[in-house]
């Protein structure tokens, strides 16, 4: 292709000349429609129209206009705009248009001429539509009479051919014809002698005819007023007189006295003076007197007013011939106006800080005087703060000198004195009052510490409850105080968003109704600010306390008022009055006497037989039963609480009147009688052993087969604690906080027992896994957990951790807010926990029976119905859920509030319903009524099921774990801003002075050239006048921040300046002939004014006019008296009419009305500037025709459209004037160099008139032919010599036709034609037109590539107009001609960028003229860059850290990558590869920057779950086709301790701990128990340490601080007690620490086969220990009578047992057992770690009602896991019951009837 491409290149070189040799001709008639076809330019050229487009054909000219299109499509030349030749060609005979055809690949050239045909589209056009002639009445026939000839633009036939006149007339005739080729005539020809007696006037068009086909026509009309007598006009001894007067001349004083003399005599030589007012004035303040000329004053003149007067005056002789002169009288100025300051910007107040030399005030000073008396001087009166400085003019300034002080002086009154130099001197003081303003130096202070507020619950919205105020101790803006609530809110401070401050007033409103039992109080921080810049601030804390309405009904917990049938209380027959029936628990969640709650029973089936106590609830018997009474009873008690209004609920009981009970008799329920049934029970016991002892053999079968069916029982109800329904059925119940059942009891009957029938026994699930309580079960939402369960120990009075009634109804519980607290003795308050208001609640719509059971929950979701979690200072379990939950972040972590309980603060309360005071009930009843999960989670708690994303894991912890980041930032950010604003004001205020500096040395340039524009008058308000900022170099922002504004010299605002835009608009209304009078420019100055820095920029507004005035004359009528011989052509001047406006709208022509043939109308201009108006005598007048002749004279303006005045002319005929002037040659002919100067002689015109006096002297008056408004000629009228106003330009015409008329005094006049030939000089250089250029060029460019075409062309001719080209020294290119002027840059060499990236050449085009001009062309020719190299990584891989728990889109580090090429070639974008191996999983969380490489994770990572991964990071540039690299970027995650311990074993259950047995033989070192934990962090963040932290006795055990064994340090004394409890702490070594722990019991005995514990009561635990004792001794001693028989009853009962287990639900199937303990010891746990299986021996005789081994030994731990996933953590249950809840005697056993009964929701 290269060689191709160069083969042509030289065939279309060798082809040039031969194109160029013959163009390509077409024609085209002018005037042609755009898109008119000129020629097939393809086909005459030998082209394809495929290769127009594939080559880039194009036309060129020249002069650069394209007057034709072509079509490349179709090869067509066709018209592209509208062709007007006379336009383009003028007269010439001939318009042809030359361009070329250019082919660009490869270039050649084709010559195309056009002709432009004429076609008859122009009509004759006369000069002037109407012409007058004034000839008197004696010219002589043949007298000839001179007439512009009529123009016409086309050519040939189409031009004019003849002339004629309408109508004809017998008196005049048309001539015309060419008195040489170029010098055509028109004349009109007296015919026949004019009778002015026969005819005044006479009136006929000159009509021009061309010959065209249709002929067009002009037409003039003319008309000939014949002249009489009067030959002499008056005539003033001076043209202008000039006079003085000082302003202020009384009125009739003498200004100067006018003459005027005429030679005729008689009448035709009396004078009389008239003054002409000027156009507009009423009153011109002169008079004449009509017989001396003497001019007096009116009325005293004013200088200020009109610095001079011009007035005519008019001297009329007899004989009605008349002359004017102009008066120009001039006023004296005298020193009557004071000085005037006006102030122009003033500054105040100031601020006290402000820096000497600040500019204060800006003003100017004018006087309306002139001369020294308007010379003015500024002082300023003693001061030591401020001065004056000239700026600019008359500009001063008023600055600073020293510092200020606005406590020592607040303000500063400065008085400005101005004055002149007149004699006498007048002044005028100026004051200015400057004010010093303060510094926002102090922050507002509040009239309080903190605000404590209430308000009533269930308030009304927006509801106002109180009001802060601060106050500011400094004024103005710095000390108006705005409130608004503080944006930071510590986490504790929750439901901010319910409380709003008035911005104003500091008024508090609560914004929605609040619930007391929902909030009790919140804090918030009320902010006071300033309006300073920058502002102060000031905080306090606002305390809400909410007081509680009666607005909850009372809650009944026992009995529970299910959907099912009520339970049935069952009483004996035998009962005595005031036997306990039942007892109704309820509860109000209202506080103080609103919870007081009584009972009251309100129907039963014999109401006399019940009683309910008042306040206790408890049911009774008001007397005995009798066999009267019904078997079945039902009662309902209404509990009523002591609000206002009271609010109720009832609560429904079933009794059943039984005769017998058969089994066990328990103790009765009432407090009042346990030692009573206690003894009983120990009675009824003895018996029962001897009785057994008697009839042993036949009891062993009996129980051998009620063994039996109980199994049996049990195989066919429902299994408790297997894993399928503890998945299914308790999960659902515990989950919705549901209670199978509240209360559920074991009977066991004797014969004769009398009043021990009824114990409350224990709840029948003593724990429950933790999971089934959680409340978001969804992947992002927290989960709440119950309660932790509460053990026998903590139930005694005496214990710490125990809280009494009133302490207990002090609780409020609520999920959504901080609002736990313990309000009594020793007990200090506690801080809550946050919880989750999107969290559901428990409670479910199941009804009010069934949301009351559920509600009696209290603290947690356990389903026992009488407990509820508390804080207490008792040692608390791992986490503040259920034990079984795992703690997520650590509990060691302490919060800034003292208030804030640590983890170890934590314990649980068990409230037994048996036991319940008044108090006690009422304080459960308000615990009822609160959502069943009013513990939130503790600060180490976290959702059973973990959270899929970092955030849901962090809305779990504590907002006050750490400090939100944005706080830290915002502390910095304030810290640097102060700092910030600092030291910005401080280089403000520097750059400030440096700017005024700069400003006042830069003043005398601004103003050295001034900003113009221009704009009509009578512009509407806000018209744009121009662009004043950006032309001023500014833009609109600094016109504010500068403070910029207009001012004047004479204070009027003519325009306004718009800040915002920068835009310069009209303020109103301007009047230039108001403004400016009659002056040719209307110039308006102002000054533009910026005052930070100071300075000006002067701005000059031309104020434009417009046709809004008309023509005016001085005079309605004026009379001429003529003599009747007067020659045509006589002239007589009237009163020019005046018109305000200037240029082409003022006066442009008069004309005669109606037209008459001897008179026309002459106008024009003298040398001295002055405006005349003749009447022109066209035709001898016969006075004794026509005694005298009227018309109106007709001025019109030029405005469009035209405006017009008139006058009335009378004409008297006297006598004559016969002869025309006469030049003494038709044409002449003068030559004139271009650029002459102004001034210059051209040539000198001759006329000659044969009349004597008067009516022989000759005026010459010059026209230009071509019409012009600005003509280059002026010619003398007196000498007749033509000057140059102007150099000319030979470029623009070699030749100028001018038109010369003299005119006689009487009015006769004659034509010649002046043509001037303009001789060329070298003036101008040659041009150089790139057509064509290329840049930049690729480095692969091969040889030959034309680079730039260019042509050369010089306006000047002959030698001054031949060019010739040169390249400067170059290498790699060169020039060649391509045709004609047409010159191509092409390469020679080969380019190397790499070398030379750029090429700079210089091309130089000169003309062959003397001097010789040159023009010099430079082409930058830029070699482009080839993408020939990829990017390159400055590394080979990468590897970059983040620490987990990470912000989102945190930055962790950049690669970068280079590329040696340069442009697009070398910009390097990265992005993330699209190809990722399968092994590298959650690439999604990173983030490459594309343009600075810069990595991000964009979401928060977790350790445990990811530790590191790799992603490829792609570097490509932008070249084509793009080149790319990869690199492996390794993201490593840092661990933090954000996992504290959790605690394998013992498992930190719901249910009570269970108790490790010890010897009392045991000796120091014995292995009790160890405590196994493990923590998911990884380092020393999972190095476990074992403490032990609390005992009942801490001297006695030991932990080892590694292995976490629990060992005696001692041996067992007999003062040991018992039972021992211990607290184990498990803390980590990470930073802060985090800790768990774990609670261990303790039993000493003697003897493993005593497994009796001691009672819950730890009261009465001794005397337990001892009647226990006696009553195995009895036991004993009857049972070894029949030892071998029990041995082989027990051993068979163990043998059913052991089928019994193999028989239920298995619990360690080798499939979970195989994947949970293999779970389990992956993460380094102990599934269980110590089980227990304890045999009893022959003989004990309660054992029957203990349950030996655990009910859930070890639960397999994913059946508890929430995340099942393979990389989610699993949690494992809680710990199961130990065998000291599975005793006879404990309340919470349960028979196996009652356990067969139970039915699971």
């Amino acid at each position: 292709m290269a060689l191709a491409r160069q083969v042509l290149c030289v065939c279309a070189l060798l082809g040039l000349p031969l194109a160029g040799a013959e163009p390509i001709r077409y024609s085209v008639a002018e005037e042609a429609e755009s898109g008119s076809l000129v020629g097939e330019l393809a086909e005459d050229a030998g082209l394809t129209p495929a290769q127009l487009s594939a080559r880039r054909a194009r036309l060129v000219s020249e002069d650069g206009r394209q007057h034709f299109r072509l079509e490349r499509a179709s090869g067509r030349l066709v018209v592209a705009g509208r062709l007007d030749r006379e336009q383009l060609c003028a007269q010439s005979d001939t318009c042809m248009l030359p361009f070329e055809l250019l082919l660009s690949d490869p270039l050649q050239f084709f010559r195309v001429e056009v002709t432009v045909k004429d076609i008859n589209d122009h009509s004759p056009v006369f000069p002037e539509v109407r012409v007058s002639f004034r000839i008197p009445e004696t010219s002589v026939p043949g007298s000839r009479f001179p007439v512009e000839g009529a123009r016409d633009l086309d050519i040939g036939s189409n031009n004019i051919q003849a002339y004629s006149i309408s109508p004809e007339n017998e008196y005049f005739s048309v001539s015309y014809g060419s008195r040489s080729e170029d010098d055509k005539y028109l004349e009109l020809v007296l015919e026949k002698p004019l009778d002015r007696e026969e005819q005044e006037e006479m009136r006929f068009n000159v009509i021009a005819v061309d010959g065209g086909s249709p002929p067009r026509t002009g037409t003039t009309k003319v008309k000939i007023v014949i002249l009489d007598a009067n030959d002499n006009p008056p005539i003033f001894t001076q043209e202008v007189y000039v006079a003085k007067a000082l302003e202020n001349m009384p009125e009739g004083s003498v200004v100067l006295t006018i003459l005027a003399s005429d030679p005729d005599a008689g009448v035709n030589g009396d004078i009389s003076y008239q003054l002409s007012q000027a156009v507009g004035e009423s009153d011109s303040g002169f008079v004449i007197d009509p017989i001396t000329g003497e001019i007096k004053l009116t009325k005293p003149l004013d200088f200020e007013a009109a610095q001079h007067h011009e007035i005519r005056v008019r001297a009329t002789d007899g004989g009605g011939l008349s002359a004017i002169c102009k008066v120009l009288v001039e006023v004296v100025d005298v020193n009557d106006n004071a000085p005037e300051l006006v102030v122009s910007s003033f500054s105040s107040p100031l601020p006290e800080n402000t820096v000497p030399g600040t500019v204060v005030a800006l003003f100017t000073v004018r006087d309306r005087d002139s001369g020294a008396n308007g010379k003015i001087s500024c002082a300023l009166q003693d001061q030591l703060f401020f001065s004056l400085r000239p700026a600019y003019k008359n500009y001063y300034e008023l600055v600073t000198v020293s510092a200020l002080d606005r406590e020592e002086t607040p303000q500063h009154i400065l008085s400005v004195t101005a004055a002149d130099a007149g004699s006498p001197p007048l002044t005028s003081t100026h004051t200015f009052t400057v004010d010093i303003s303060d510094v926002n130096d102090n922050a507002p202070v509040f009239n309080q510490t903190s605000y404590t507020m209430y308000v009533r619950e269930n308030n009304v919205p927006t509801v106002f409850v109180g009001a802060v105020s601060a106050a500011d101790a400094d004024v103005g803006l710095n000390a108006k105080v705005s409130y608004s609530l503080a944006a930071e809110q510590g986490p504790e401070r929750a439901w901010c968003s319910c409380i709003s401050v008035n911005s104003e007033k500091g008024h508090v409103f609560v914004l929605r109704p609040l619930d007391y039992e929902r909030l009790r109080q919140t804090e918030v921080t009320v902010s006071a600010s300033d309006a300073g810049s920058p502002p102060l601030r000031a905080n306090v804390t606002v305390r809400l306390v909410v007081l509680d309405e009666n607005d909850n009904a009372p809650l009944v917990l026992y009995p529970a008022q299910e959907s099912g049938p009520a339970s049935s209380e069952l009483v004996p027959v035998s009962a005595e009055a005031g036997y306990l029936i039942s007892k109704v628990v309820a509860v109000d969640a209202d506080s103080g006497q609103n919870s007081w709650l009584s009972y009251h029973l309100l129907r039963a089936t014999d109401p006399g037989l019940f009683s309910v106590g008042m306040q206790s609830g408890e049911v009774r018997l008001r007397r005995p039963v009798t066999e009267r009474d019904s078997v079945k009873q039902k009662l309902v008690v209404l509990v009523r609480d002591n609000g206002k209004p009271p609010l109720s609920a009832t609560a429904a009981l079933s009794a059943l009147l039984l005769k017998e009970f058969s089994d066990v008799r328990l103790p009765h329920s009432s407090p009042a009688s346990e030692d009573q049934a206690a003894a009983s029970l120990t009675t009824y016991l003895i018996i029962a052993l001897v009785f057994v002892s008697l009839l042993f053999l036949i009891s062993t079968a009996v129980l051998l087969a009620r063994k039996v069916c109980r199994r049996k029982e049990l195989k066919a109800g429902p299994v408790l604690y297997a894993a399928d329904t503890l998945q299914s059925g308790l999960a659902d119940a515990a989950a919705a906080g549901t209670l199978p059942r509240a209360y559920c009891y074991e009977i066991s009957l004797t014969t004769g027992s009398g009043n021990s029938e009824f114990r409350f026994l224990k709840p029948i699930l003593p724990s429950l896994p933790p999971q089934h309580c959680a409340m978001g079960q969804g992947p992002d939402e927290e989960q709440d957990f119950p309660g932790v369960p509460v053990s026998s120990e903590d139930m005694a009075p005496d214990n710490a951790g125990t809280l009494s009634a009133g302490q207990f109804n002090a609780l409020s519980f609520d999920y959504n807010f901080w609002c736990v607290h313990l309000l009594r003795g020793e007990m200090q308050p506690r801080a809550a926990f946050r919880c989750r208001p999107r969290l559901s609640r428990c409670l479910r719509d199941r009804g009010p029976g069934r949301a009351a059971a559920r509600a009696a929950g209290g603290g947690g979701c356990s389903p026992s119905a009488h407990r509820w979690v508390v804080p207490s200072a008792k040692a608390a379990p791992s986490g503040c859920g259920s034990g079984g939950g795992r703690a997520r972040s650590g509990t060691a972590r302490a919060s800034s509030d003292q208030n804030q309980p640590s983890p170890a603060q934590l314990s649980s309360v068990q409230l037994r319903a048996a036991q319940l005071s008044r108090a006690e009930v009422a304080a459960a009843a308000a615990a009822s009524a609160a959502p069943c999960h009013p513990l939130p989670a503790h600060p180490g708690c976290v959702p059973e099921r973990r959270p899929e994303s970092e955030t849901a894991r962090e809305g779990a912890r504590p907002a006050l774990r750490r400090s939100p980041p944005a706080i830290a930032r915002d502390t910095r950010r304030d810290t640097d801003t102060d700092s910030g604003r600092r030291r910005r004001r401080r280089a403000m205020a520097l750059a400030r002075q440096v700017l005024c500096v700069c400003a006042l040395l830069g003043l005398p340039l601004a103003g050295a050239e001034p900003i113009r524009y221009s704009v009509a008058e009578e512009a509407e308000s806000g018209s744009l006048v121009g662009e004043l900022a950006e032309d001023a170099g500014l833009t609109p922002a600094q016109l504010s921040a500068r403070r910029a504004r207009l001012v004047s010299e004479d204070g009027r605002q003519h325009f306004r300046l718009e800040r915002a835009s920068g835009r310069l608009v009209v303020a109103g209304r301007l009047d230039r002939e108001q403004l400016c009078a009659q002056s040719d420019t209307c110039m308006l100055p102002f000054e533009l004014l910026l005052s930070n820095p100071l300075q000006f920029f002067r701005v000059e507004v031309a104020l434009r006019d417009i046709n809004d005035h008309s023509p005016l004359f001085r005079e309605d009528r004026v009379s001429f008296q003529i003599l009747e011989r007067s020659d045509p052509g006589s002239s007589y001047p009237l009163e020019v009419a005046r018109d305000l406006d200037i240029g082409r709208n003022t006066i442009q022509e008069y004309s005669i009305s109606p037209e008459n043939e001897y008179f026309s109308v002459s106008y024009g201009s003298r040398t001295n500037g002055d405006k005349y108006l003749e009447l022109v005598l066209e035709k001898p007048l016969d006075r004794e025709e026509h005694a005298e002749m009227g018309f109106s004279v007709i001025a019109v303006d030029g405005g469009s459209p035209p405006r017009s005045g008139t006058i009335e002319i009378s004409i008297i005929i006297l006598d004559v004037n016969d002869n025309a002037p006469k030049f003494t040659q038709d044409r002449y002919i003068g030559k004139v160099q271009e650029n002459m100067p102004e001034g210059s002689l051209v040539l000198t015109v001759l006329a000659t008139d044969l009349d004597a006096g008067v009516n022989g002297e000759i005026s010459y008056q010059l026209n230009e032919v071509d019409d012009q408004s600005d003509s280059a000629f002026v010619i003398d009228p007196i000498s007749g010599e033509i000057k140059l106003t102007k150099p000319l330009d030979f470029e623009t015409a070699d030749t100028h036709e001018l038109s010369v008329r003299a005119r006689d005094g009487g009015g006769l006049s004659a034509i010649c034609k002046v043509l001037v030939e303009v001789v060329d000089v070298n003036d101008n250089a040659p041009e150089l037109v790139v057509s064509s250029f290329s840049s930049p060029l690729p480095e692969n460019t091969v040889p030959g590539t034309v680079v730039a075409l260019f042509t050369v062309r010089d306006r000047d001719s002959g030698a001054n107009g031949k060019i010739s080209c040169a390249l400067q020294d170059q290498l790699f290119f060169s020039l060649r001609p391509a045709y004609k002027n047409y010159y191509e840059l092409v390469t020679v060499s080969a380019l190397d960028r790499e070398e030379t990236p750029q090429h700079i050449l210089s091309v130089t085009a000169a003309d062959a003229g003397s001097p010789l001009l040159t023009s010099t062309h430079t082409f930058t020719v830029d070699i482009s860059d080839v993408n020939d190299n990829a990017p390159v990584f400055n590394q080979t891989s990468y590897t970059m850290y983040v620490r987990e728990n990470n912000v989102p889109t945190v930055f962790v580090g950049a690669v970068s990558a280079a590329d040696a090429d340069v442009g697009l070639n070398a910009k390097v974008s990265y992005s993330l590869a699209a190809e990722q191996g399968p092994e590298r999983a959650w690439c999604s969380c990173i983030s490459v920057n594309s343009e600075k490489g810069h990595v991000f994770v964009l979401r928060p990572l977790d350790y445990e779950r990811l530790r590191q991964t790799e992603v490829t990071v792609s570097a490509s540039d932008a070249g084509s086709p793009p080149l790319r690299a990869n690199v492996t970027v390794r993201l490593v995650v840092l661990d933090e301790n954000d996992n504290a311990p959790l605690v394998l074993y013992p498992a930190q259950e719901s249910g009570p701990a269970s108790s490790e047995l010890v010897p009392v033989s045991a000796e120091a070192g014995y292995l009790i128990s160890k405590v196994v934990a493990v923590d998911a962090d990884s380092g020393q963040n999972s190095w476990l340490s074992y403490h032990l932290l609390r005992a009942t006795d801490p001297g006695l055990f030991s932990v080892g601080l590694q292995s976490g064994e629990v060992r005696l340090r001692r041996p067992v004394t007999e003062r040991d007690s018992v039972k021992q409890k211990l607290v184990v702490l498990v803390r980590d070594n990470g930073k802060p620490p985090l800790s768990a722990t774990a609670a261990l019991s303790a039993l000493l005995l003697k003897d493993f086969s005593d497994v009796r514990l001691p009672h819950s009561s730890p009261a009465s635990e001794d005397q337990a220990a001892a009647s226990l004792t006696t009553y195995l001794i009895i036991a004993l001693v009857f049972v070894s009578l029949l030892f071998l028989i029990s041995t082989a009853v027990l051993l068979a009962r163990k043998v059913c047992r052991r089928k019994e287990l193999k028989a239920g639900p298995v619990l360690y199937a080798a499939d979970t057992l195989q994947s949970g303990l293999a779970d389990a010891a992956a993460a380094g746990t102990l599934p269980r770690a110590y089980c227990y299986e304890i045999s009893l021996t022959t003989g004990s005789g309660n054992s029957e009602f203990r349950f030996l081994k655990p009910i859930l030994p070890s639960l397999p731990p994913q059946h508890c896991a929430v995340g099942q996933g393979p990389d989610e953590e699993q949690d494992f249950p809680g710990v199961p019951v130990s065998s000291e809840d599975m005793a006879p005697d404990n309340a919470g056993t349960l028979s196996a009837g009652q356990f067969n009964a139970l039915s699971f929701d």
